[in-house]
């Protein structure tokens, strides 16, 4: 008798043990391939060298590529919650994709932390958290730089998709408060390989600005377009631009572009005062090691910033529940929205139930391009 009880208890040890240290099954879904590729792989490489563990926890990576497709960016993310029974996915940095995926998740209980600014509709995103900045508050930074620059009218030059429309609707909101007047607004497809027409119609109203809503390398070819056509004002982009697939694509046409942005990419530029600046900076020190020089862009810090919030808000859930159940998926997400103020890369997030986007209009930092480097803006 005394020698089954010893087994039973050496059994239930080894069952908790294993329990105490279950996986942490994490989902990645990025674009890998496709237009949107120039995102998603730096996230990925970003995660790639993540710790092994957090919070006691073993780190176990499922990546899948949504090929900056849609239908393609659903199907993992289906594969993931019912084959994979992962504990969070993150992604998608493609704005089209991550948005469907959200439909996915929400049925799934499963936390989704997106790359790319998504917006869903009020009430749609009780599990879907946003780790790039809002358009809105993207917005702010931007028009607060065009007063400063005495900037009155503004044309649009942007995606017709969900990302587009967010910053169409943002601008033309953060504008009218100010007193500028949204004067041309052209659209074109993320797959399009030219944008002359729109750009001859925009250069022909001589706004004083013009802003380019696009990402990636695909933010290169409508700035071309604009400078080709003799183009003499201001011209902006947004923060999913802010990586140098700008510079590589447009070359000299960059240059004295003002991009808005986190503080991510900006690391011994910052301030001292900033919060960010030591997460930033050793953001751009462990990428850069493992990378090499000017290898990272600000979706890289995403990745980072994912792991230093899951090493906050993991060791939160773990009170309440395991890895690999749907009561440690809904305590994770929970614990999102509870964790309070957390210093990343990008920024200060404080998530609450009201609110997964989280960050403030402190949040933007403006930029310009010198001599094809982004260069704060003082």
């Amino acid at each position: 008798m005394k020698t089954k009880k010893t087994l039973l208890a050496s059994l239930l040890a080894l069952t908790l043990a294993g329990v105490a240290h279950a996986d942490l099954t994490v989902g990645v879904v990025q674009p890998l391939t496709g237009p949107a590729s120039g995102l998603g792989i730096p996230v990925k490489n970003a995660i790639m060298i993540w710790p092994k563990t957090v919070a006691g926890q073993n780190i176990k990576l499922v990546v899948l590529d949504d090929a900056s497709d849609p239908t393609a960016g659903v199907k993992a993310a289906q594969r993931l919650v019912t084959e994979d029974k992962v504990d969070v996915i993150i992604g998608s940095s493609a704005t089209p994709v991550a948005i469907p995926m959200a439909d996915v998740t929400a049925e799934a209980q499963t936390p989704q932390l997106a790359t790319s600014p998504a917006g869903l509709p009020p009430g749609k995103d009780k599990w879907f958290f946003r780790l790039p900045q809002s358009n809105n508050v993207m917005a702010y930074a931007m028009v607060e730089h065009m007063k400063k620059q005495g900037i009155k009218t503004i044309g649009f030059l942007g995606y017709t998709d969900a990302y587009g429309e967010l910053w169409l609707k943002a601008l033309t909101e953060e504008a009218g408060k100010n007193g500028m007047k949204i004067v041309g607004t052209e659209r074109f497809a993320r797959a399009d390989t030219s944008v002359t027409a729109q750009a001859l119609k925009l250069t022909s109203a001589n706004p004083d600005a013009i802003l380019i809503v696009a990402s990636g390398s695909g933010a290169g070819m409508p700035q071309k377009a604009i400078m080709e056509r003799g183009y003499k004002g201001k011209v902006y982009q947004t923060h999913a631009a802010a990586t140098p697939d700008l510079m590589r694509v447009a070359g000299k046409d960059a240059d004295g572009t003002f991009v808005v942005s986190g503080p991510a990419m900006l690391g011994a530029q910052l301030p001292d005062s900033n919060p960010s600046k030591k997460a930033a900076l050793e953001f751009l020190d462990g990428y850069t090691k493992a990378y090499g020089a000017a290898s990272a862009n600000q979706f890289a810090g995403h990745g980072t910033d994912a792991y230093t919030i899951l090493e906050k808000a993991v060791p939160i859930a773990l009170k309440k529940a395991q890895p690999g159940t749907p009561e440690f998926r809904a305590a994770l997400r929970d614990a999102f929205e509870t964790m309070g103020r957390t210093v990343i890369s990008h920024g200060v997030l404080n998530w609450t139930p009201q609110d997964h986007w989280g960050y403030t209009n402190e949040t933007g930092v403006m930029m310009q391009v010198v001599d094809g480097k982004f260069k704060v803006v003082q």
